[in-house]
């Protein structure tokens, strides 16, 4: 299995400029902070900006926290990249500038989770960990009727699991893991059919014997984001995005729910992402 899965994997991988050596453990870090929720072309021109702009862990720590969500821009769930900076911030005092390669140190830094801990130590550090993300977790749950869990936390016994089916080697087993969740993003797809007859892994799939094992739980559904306070937070930010120096004044800020607009602002300044003063807001320096 582990032969034929990488062995379709560098024939057919895509071709994404964090991968494969090409950057350090830092440019590995930023990219899976900025996949989170983001789709992967949306996040290469910006990743390859970032990286110019902050080679460095100690680069972006000592940024203007407004120029880092001017550079983030549209990506989305810009607390990220307050949270990245943060870390960042910590790589830069206590690690010597040097992305960690300890999942405890790791799992410590701000908005750091299991998944990107783990994707870190593989694919920056070459260590034999279980990387599990979405598409991972869609992999195996069709392949395998042993897999146990939803779709949304991942469990001992998914790690269990999943470690049990990595190569011995720490090289190996990274390359295993991003081969599988690339399997999950463009055969083992969850928006259409899976594409059963282009998979390395369809010799033992239950989905593809026809056992279909049915998910545990239900699919959650996405809240909407038109008339979302998500919505609101997302235009505050892109008009001052837009203005120079990024501030504008509140009337400025056309919004047809003021109630959510105040909402949307209260919840942005909780989170360290705008200035608020009686007449304007700004971003943060």
């Amino acid at each position: 299995m582990h032969d034929d899965v990488i062995a379709w994997y560098r024939r057919g991988k895509r071709d994404l400029p964090w991968r494969d050596g090409r950057t350090d453990a830092y440019g590995v870090l930023v990219s899976e902070v900025m996949l989170q929720q983001t789709q992967v072309e949306r996040v290469i021109p910006i990743w390859q900006q970032w990286l110019t702009q902050w080679p460095t862990p100690s680069a972006l720590a000592a940024a203007d926290l407004g120029a880092v969500l001017v550079t983030w821009g549209r990506l989305g769930y810009p607390r990220r990249a307050a949270r990245l900076q943060q870390a960042c911030r910590i790589i830069a005092e206590r690690h010597d500038d040097e992305v960690p390669d300890d999942y405890e140190a790791l799992i410590a830094l701000p908005g750091i989770g299991d998944y990107t801990a783990c994707a870190v130590l593989a694919f920056a550090h070459g260590r034999r960990v279980p990387v599990i993300d979405t598409n991972v977790r869609r992999v195996w749950g069709r392949y395998s009727a042993q897999w146990r869990g939803d779709d949304a936390a991942t469990t001992k016994t998914q790690r269990r699991f999943v470690e049990s089916a990595l190569p011995g080697d720490g090289s190996a087993a990274a390359e295993f893991s991003v081969a599988v969740m690339e399997i999950g993003a463009l055969i083992c797809s969850a928006k259409a059919e899976p594409a059963c007859v282009a998979c390395p892994l369809r010799p033992g799939c239950a989905w593809r014997a026809g056992e279909r094992p049915a998910p545990q739980n239900p699919a959650r559904r996405q809240p909407k984001y038109q008339g979302s306070l998500r919505q609101t937070r997302g235009h505050i930010l892109a008009t001052l995005r837009e203005c120079h120096p990024f501030e504008v004044s509140l009337a400025e800020l056309s919004w047809p729910d003021s109630a959510q607009l105040a909402r949307a602002l209260d919840s942005l300044a909780e989170d360290g992402l705008v200035r608020v003063s009686d007449e304007s807001v700004a971003l943060p320096s």
